[in-house]
């Protein structure tokens, strides 16, 4: 079975994008003090949402290799679990928000034992039915739901700038899970099974249990995300779990660089922005990042993130023969 890399260049590449995801974080932690339109940082906190689901769907389809196409949907889900239980249930948001983590992980752990012995094309299929599936009952369950009108939300403050900060720190907590979870032995089982689904069962790795480890973990990520929106927007629908937006997640991705920790940042925070921009120019958003989405997955398979460090790593060898 080939191993994902020797454990010291895994360990040096990660600590290295760690490093520079630390950078970016950084960058963002310091916009608001040349952003001060309420507009434009309400884009950034939306974009920290974006980049939040990404990470959580990268760690399972960039690291362990299994392509869900329900992000959306358990960032719909954790929306509703915070909505639903301070509509009929008056619970407080420090009682609703957590369990925008437990409920989606609680079905992401049912559903993947069931769905995870498949692969390819069949766990594609089965997530995005599993998708529209719970999208529809959120959308027909009037009673309970408010269907298509939507669910109210409480905030947890009037202030946009605080709650650019909550999604920053939510966003620093994404990351360092994901970096935790790399950084213990299961983060290189789900590369093995990643690059060799058999050679690492052969191996005894428990396939399906560590598949089953990435696929909870990404949807309490998604479901804590779409909890924490659903706050900031004040209102949540079936809109959030259409599968535009799992296309606007893969795109970010696989844009940003899918398999490395920082990829996903770079990624939302640069397509999410640019969708703004490009809103003015006729709605021409999906098209553009889906031809964006077609050249990197066929030319630039480490997207943004690969190109910079293979014009660093060229920079840095001419450099050397220069000395």
């Amino acid at each position: 079975m080939p191993t994902p890399r020797h454990p010291n260049l895994h360990s040096s590449k990660l600590r290295n994008e760690l490093w520079l995801s630390m950078l970016v974080l950084a960058v963002l932690a310091a916009l608001p003090l040349v952003v001060h339109s309420n507009y434009w940082l309400g884009v950034l906190i939306v974009s920290m949402y974006f980049a939040m689901m990404s990470c959580g769907w990268n760690l399972l389809a960039g690291y362990t290799g299994q392509f869900s196409l329900a992000p959306a949907a358990f960032a719909m889900l954790g929306g509703y679990a915070t909505g639903l239980f301070s509509h009929h249930l008056n619970a407080p948001l420090w009682v609703g928000l957590p369990m925008a983590i437990v409920i989606p992980g609680l079905i992401g752990l049912v559903l993947g034992r069931i769905v995870l012995r498949l692969s390819g094309a069949y766990l594609a299929l089965t997530t995005l039915s599993f998708a529209e599936i719970l999208r529809l009952v959120i959308y027909n369950s009037i009673d309970f739901t408010r269907g298509d009108q939507g669910l109210n939300v409480p905030s947890l403050t009037d202030s946009r700038l605080a709650y650019y900060y909550i999604f920053l720190a939510a966003l620093v907590l994404a990351v360092a899970i994901v970096y935790y979870v790399l950084r213990r032995p299961a983060g290189r089982f789900l590369q093995a099974i990643r690059d060799d689904e058999i050679g690492a069962a052969s191996r005894g790795i428990d396939v399906v249990r560590y598949k089953t480890l990435a696929f909870l973990i990404s949807c309490a990520i998604c479901g804590f995300a779409g909890g924490l929106y659903g706050t900031f927007a004040r209102l949540v629908s079936p809109e959030l779990g259409l599968i535009a937006q799992t296309g606007l997640v893969i795109a970010m991705v696989v844009i940003g660089g899918m398999g490395t920790l920082v990829g996903p940042l770079i990624g939302a925070m640069l397509v999410y922005t640019a969708s703004e921009i490009l809103r003015d120019v006729g709605g021409i958003q999906m098209i553009v990042f889906s031809l964006l989405v077609i050249v990197f997955a066929r030319f630039f398979r480490e997207g943004l993130w690969g190109l910079l460090r293979r014009f660093l790593g060229r920079h840095a060898a001419t450099e050397r023969k220069t000395v």
